[in-house]
C-alpha cells in the first residue's frame, strides 16, 4: 500500500541521479500520452470501418483549424507548467498557490470565449482552405462539437501540466487510462450502435476529456501539503497573470506558427483528393504515436529544467539534457524500426482501401528518419522552455514556418508532383528545428531566465 501511495507523490527532480529521475517521470508521462492518443486513434479506426474513408477525410481536414483555435490555451498551459515547476523547485508555497489559482481562472475565461467565437470561424476557414465539398459539413460539425466542449480539453491540459510541474506524472496517467476506456466505450455506442458517425466521435471525445479534467482537479485538491487552494487564490494577481501571459503567449505564438504552417500546406493535401486526405489522417494518427516519446521526453526535460533552475542547480540541467536526449533517440530508433518493418500492417488497421493503404505506407516510410532527428531537438527545446525562455522557441518557429516548412512543401510538390513530397517538407522542417534547438541550447541564454530566486540550492 505504501509503495502504491508513493507512485502518487510528487517527484523532486533536484536530487538524485538525473537519468533515474528523468526516466521515473518520463515513463508514466509516455504511458499517459499513449492513452491520450487512443482518443483520436479509436475514432479514426471506427470511422474508417463503420462509416468510410470520407469520414476519415472530414476529421483530417479539420485538425489544422481546431489546433489553431486551441493554441493560445495550450500556450498558457505550457507557461503555467513552467511557473509551477520553478516555484515547486524553489519551495515557494504562496507563489505556487497563486500560480495554480490563476491558471484555473484564466482557462475558464479563455474557454468561454472559444466556445462562443470558435464556431463562427470554422466554416469560413475550411472553405478558404479548399476543403472538398463532400466532406465540408462533417468537418464543420466535428470541430464545432469539440469547441463546445473545449473546457474539458483546456482544463485537462492546464491541470495535468500543473500536476506534472509538481513532479506528479502518475496521476494524469491513471486518469487518462480511465478516460480512454470511457472514450472507447462511447465510440462503440455512438458510432457502432447509434450510427452517429463523425458527430458520435466528437461527442465521445468531449465527454472523456471532461471526465479526465474532473479527476485532475480532484487530485489537485488533495495536494494541500504542497500548495493551498481557495477562492483567495482564484482571484488573479497582476504579477502572476502577467508572468503567465509572458510565458504563455510566446509559447502560444510558437504553436500558432505550427498551426498556420499546417493550414498553409492543407490546400496541397486537399488537392490530392479525399483518398489522400484519408491516408493523411492515418499517417497523422501513426505519427502521433511515434512522436509521443519525443514530446514526452521534451516535457520531462521542461519539468526537470524548471525544478532545477528554481533550485539554482544549473549543473544538473547540463547532465540531464545529455541523458534525456540519449533516451529519446534510443526510443525513436526502436519506433522507426517498427515503422519500416510493419508500416503497411499498421496502416491496415484503419482502412480496407488498397489505394489509401499504399499511400499511407509510402508516407510513413518517407518520414521514418525524421523521427530520429526530431528527438534530440525536442529535448533541447524542452530544457530551454523549462528554464523560462519562451521567446527563443517562438522565433525559431517563425523561421521554420516562413523559410522551411511552407516553402519546401510547395517547392517539393511542384517538383515531384506526388503526395510524398509533403513528407519531404516535414523532414526539412524537423531538421531545421533540431539544428536551431542545439544552437540555442549551446549559446545558453536560457541559463539567465529563471523566474525565482531559490531559497536553497547550490
Amino acid at each position: 500500500m505504501r509503495r502504491f501511495k508513493h507512485l502518487f507523490s510528487a517527484i523532486d527532480m533536484t536530487e538524485g541521479p538525473p537519468w533515474k529521475k528523468l526516466l521515473l517521470f518520463a515513463l508514466p508521462l509516455l504511458a499517459g500520452n499513449l492513452f491520450q492518443q487512443l482518443y483520436s486513434t479509436v475514432d479514426a479506426i471506427m470511422l474508417g470501418y463503420f462509416v468510410g474513408d470520407y469520414a476519415l477525410a472530414a476529421v483530417g481536414s479539420s485538425i489544422p483549424i481546431f489546433f489553431l483555435i486551441m493554441v493560445l490555451m495550450m500556450g498558457i498551459a505550457m507557461g503555467a507548467g513552467v511557473m509551477v515547476s520553478q516555484y515547486f523547485g524553489a519551495k515557494q508555497r504562496e507563489e505556487l498557490s497563486y500560480t495554480v489559482g490563476t491558471c484555473i481562472t484564466l482557462t475558464a475565461t479563455l474557454g468561454a470565449f472559444m466556445m462562443i467565437a470558435g464556431p463562427l470561424l470554422t466554416r469560413p476557414l475550411l472553405t478558404v482552405m479548399g476543403t472538398p465539398p463532400e466532406i465540408l459539413d462533417d468537418s464543420v460539425m466535428y470541430i464545432n462539437i469539440l469547441l463546445w466542449g473545449v473546457l474539458g480539453l483546456g482544463y485537462f491540459n492546464i491541470l495535468s501540466g500543473a500536476l506534472r510541474g509538481m513532479g506528479d506524472a502518475f496521476s494524469p496517467l491513471m486518469y487518462l487510462a480511465v478516460a480512454s476506456i470511457l472514450n472507447i466505450a462511447l465510440n462503440f455506442l455512438f458510432i457502432g450502435v447509434m450510427d452517429l458517425g463523425v458527430m458520435g466521435a466528437a461527442i465521445g471525445t468531449v465527454v472523456a476529456q471532461a471526465f479526465t479534467s474532473f479527476l485532475c482537479l480532484r487530485r489537485l485538491m488533495q495536494m494541500r501539503n504542497v500548495f493551498d487552494m481557495g477562492i483567495h487564490y482564484l482571484r488573479p494577481k497582476k504579477r502572476y497573470l502577467s508572468q503567465m501571459l509572458k510565458l504563455g503567449v510566446p509559447n502560444g505564438a510558437s504553436s500558432v506558427m505550427f498551426a498556420l504552417a499546417m493550414m498553409a500546406v492543407q490546400p496541397l493535401a486537399n488537392s490530392f483528393g479525399p483518398m489522400f486526405l484519408a491516408a493523411f489522417v492515418i499517417v497523422m494518427r501513426v505519427d502521433s504515436f511515434v512522436m509521443m516519446p519525443n514530446f514526452s521526453f521534451s516535457n520531462t526535460m521542461t519539468v526537470y529544467a524548471g525544478q532545477n533552475i528554481g533550485a539554482g542547480k544549473l549543473d544538473r540541467i547540463e547532465k540531464g539534457f545529455k541523458q534525456c536526449a540519449l533516451m529519446a533517440f534510443a526510443t525513436a530508433l526502436v519506433l522507426v524500426a517498427i515503422i519500416l518493418l510493419f508500416g503497411s500492417q499498421i496502416a491496415g488497421l484503419f482502412t480496407q482501401s488498397e489505394e489509401v493503404l499504399a499511400m499511407s505506407a509510402q508516407f510513413l516510410a518517407a518520414l521514418a528518419a525524421g523521427y530520429l532527428i526530431f528527438s534530440v531537438g525536442a529535448v533541447g527545446w524542452g530544457a530551454i522552455r523549462g528554464a523560462g525562455d519562451a521567446i527563443t522557441p517562438m522565433w525559431a518557429s517563425l523561421i521554420i514556418t516562413l523559410f522551411v516548412r511552407v516553402p519546401t512543401a510547395y517547392l517539393f510538390v511542384y517538383l515531384i508532383g506526388e503526395p510524398v513530397a509533403l513528407a519531404y517538407s516535414l523532414l526539412a522542417a524537423w531538421s531545421a528545428n533540431t539544428l536551431l534547438a542545439l544552437i540555442a541550447y549551446r549559446i545558453g541564454k536560457w541559463r539567465t531566465k529563471g523566474l525565482v530566486k531559490p531559497t536553497d540550492g547550490c
